[in-house]
């Protein structure tokens, strides 16, 4: 099976997988468990995309190769370094805001990129084509002075840019004198410039990820390696629950052809305790506090039920599973499944994964809200 060489941006709200040619093959927007947008992982993109196409956003750049595609150091931004014939390099560099303002995590759903210019007189064109109803249809799309929404149904995202906005929409080349900025997100104004707003949450993002790479408790030995999984177990935390999901994708084979495509944009508890005590030992105690309070909740919301083995990331018990007719799966291998029936299985496991994740709560210290009486009484009765 093809290797999936993808890298992984996000902010614990939403994340994306890029290809080495820069493009945005999946996204699901504006959540893990959200619609996507970019969907382009379960359905291939022509080498010539093809104007009925789509499912997918690209930087247009004639006649060129990827130089090199690496992260910027101890950080969740990714950059992709491209060469035309002519030797004309640019950079693109993607990642979603992550920083504290006002007191407060910010981590918007939207992804940010940023396309320099670094030698020669390069010539390129940006193609945004969203997908909505998991690749069923091309989202519409409506312009403003300099911006473009793509909406259909419940979604809608805006791309505010310094591009010409028709550069989007007809998909022109242009020539790159300096840098564009592309704001992929809500369907909200902008405060300032999109050059401005890139370079402040790009340089206020590096600034959050190299603090929280500094504060990691590890040894010498194998840093890069550990530092590098650290930060992607950390993308796969839902900060606004404290769930954690197994992956940001749904239906890549577990072996080719096998038909074994599932879900994975859920909590499964036995998973997610593992990756919250790994990221506990490194000094990660934030996710661990979150991922507690996600747990204890769900034993709360139990009562007298068993716990399930999966949950949806907003504590959904029912994930029913249905299939994405409209996606032929990775390397045409489907089917593509939404939601995962696994919640309806009995893993006697899982209630162990609850209480030695429980037990952080009772004796680690660090922690801000230390445990009492009345959640040692709801873990009697799960052990009950």
């Amino acid at each position: 099976m093809k290797k999936l060489d993808l890298g992984l941006i996000g902010n614990s709200r939403t994340s994306a997988l890029i290809d080495r040619q820069a493009r945005i093959v999946w996204w699901c927007y504006p959540h893990f468990d959200s619609n996507p947008m970019c969907c382009s992982l379960l359905r291939p993109v022509p080498s010539d995309a093809a104007p009925e196409t789509f499912g997918f956003t690209d930087v247009l750049f004639p006649d060129s190769h990827t130089v090199r595609q690496v992260y910027q150091r101890n950080s969740a931004i990714l950059q992709t370094r491209m060469e035309d014939s002519a030797g004309n390099l640019i950079d693109i560099i993607d990642f979603a805001p992550r920083f504290y303002r006002h007191g407060r995590m910010f981590a918007p759903a939207m992804l940010v990129r940023i396309i320099k210019r670094v030698s020669g007189r390069p010539r390129i064109g940006v193609r945004m084509r969203p997908a909505l109803n998991y690749g069923a249809d091309r989202a519409a799309v409506r312009c403003g002075a300099h911006h473009t929404t793509y909406y259909g149904g419940a979604q809608s995202m805006r791309v505010t840019t310094d591009a010409a906005v028709t550069a989007l929409t007809e998909e022109k080349l242009f020539f790159l004198h300096d840098s564009v900025t592309l704001l992929m997100g809500p369907d909200e104004t902008v405060d300032g410039t999109p050059s401005e707003v890139g370079r402040s949450f790009y340089e206020s993002t590096m600034a959050y990820w190299q603090r929280w790479v500094r504060n990691l408790a590890i040894p010498f030995e194998w840093q890069d390696v550990v530092i590098r999984a650290a930060i992607t177990l950390k993308l796969n935390a839902f900060d606004d629950t404290g769930a954690i999901v197994a992956a940001v994708t749904t239906s890549i084979p577990e072996s080719a052809n096998s038909g074994r495509n599932w879900d994975y944009r859920y909590c499964w508890l036995r998973d997610a305790y593992f990756v919250v005590n790994a990221l506990n030992q490194l000094g990660v105690t934030a996710t661990m506090q979150r991922y507690l309070e996600y747990i204890l909740n769900l034993i709360a919301d139990s009562r007298d039920m068993p716990l399930q083995p999966v949950y949806g990331i907003r504590r959904e018990t029912q994930l029913d599973e249905t299939l994405a007719e409209n996606l032929p799966g990775y390397l045409d291998m489907g089917p593509v499944r939404v939601g995962n029936q696994a919640w309806h299985q009995v893993q006697n496991d899982v209630f162990g994964a609850a209480i030695l994740a429980s037990t952080h709560a009772f004796f680690d210290s660090r922690l801000e809200r230390p445990a009492g009486r009345q959640m040692f009484a709801d873990l009697e009765r799960l052990g009950q």
